[in-house]
């Protein structure tokens, strides 16, 4: 795939996007359409085990277009960017925004759409659409499920910037790192996932998302279901077991 506005690598199981539309990586239509193209195609990657997305620049991504906001773009606008969230949250495998600079508007909902959310310190975080009159859809949405309905009024409201630490008080963003290590700190991330089988992989993220807001009963039923009649026939934890038991490290088959 020829990339316009992204970097693509992989290594070792790991996809790494680096947003390249400098200086601040804001969203146009056609940055969407090939960020979500990018997150479908490796979504079909067996071998895939976790994405990263990050950014060159000033920025991680401050926002959506605003001339994309105009009445006779509005439609085509919300429906890239509503397909570019829903892939996002159709990866199979943990998606890890690796915050630096500004993460405001669109960036930030693109942002809480992955899985984990790391920043640096200096990284800035915020909802200012109601500054110019309009409000962010996904946020109303995404956010009072991370924040509860209260936290996630205010941040819509006001339209405030946050800085990272105060992220990840509200348990927006999982860690912050000081300047300079915040790559380091997402090597760190993903070396331990690295060390998991694929498939393992996948039916841990299937197993949490599958069952939020299902009661208590109705959840621990269906996953444990799941233990016993998906993840107990899978080749891989078999390995598991038996890499144990013979002090070794697995060899996984990703089956």
């Amino acid at each position: 795939m020829e990339l316009t506005y992204h970097q693509l690598t992989q290594e070792n199981g790991i996809a790494r996007i680096t947003f390249n539309r400098p200086k601040h990586n804001v969203l146009n239509m056609a940055m969407m359409q090939e960020l979500t193209a990018i997150l479908a195609e490796l979504n079909g990657d067996s071998g895939l085990k976790c994405v990263v997305i990050a950014a060159q620049g000033a920025s991680w991504c401050a926002g959506v277009e605003v001339l994309d906001h105009k009445p006779e773009l509005a439609p085509d606008m919300i429906l890239n960017f509503d397909a570019l969230l829903k892939q996002i949250h159709a990866m199979s495998v943990p998606t890890i925004a690796a915050v630096n600079g500004a993460c405001l508007g669109g960036g930030m909902e693109v942002a809480i759409a992955c899985d984990i959310v790391v920043a640096a310190r200096s990284a800035v975080f915020g909802q200012p659409e109601i500054k110019l009159g309009f409000l962010p859809p996904y946020a109303a949405v995404r956010l009072p499920r991370l924040v509860g309905p209260s936290r996630a009024i205010e941040i819509c409201t006001t339209g405030k910037r946050y800085s990272a630490e105060a992220m990840q008080q509200m348990g927006v963003v999982c860690d912050v790192f000081d300047e300079g290590a915040l790559e380091k700190g997402v090597a760190n991330l993903t070396k331990e996932i690295q060390h998991a089988s694929p498939l393992i992989i996948r039916l841990n993220k299937k197993a949490v998302n599958q069952h939020v807001g299902m009661s208590i009963n109705e959840a621990m039923e269906s996953v444990n279901d799941m233990f016993l009649n998906q993840l107990m026939h899978t080749e891989d934890t078999l390995e598991g077991i038996k890499s144990f038991e013979e002090k070794r490290r697995p060899e996984w088959k990703n089956r």
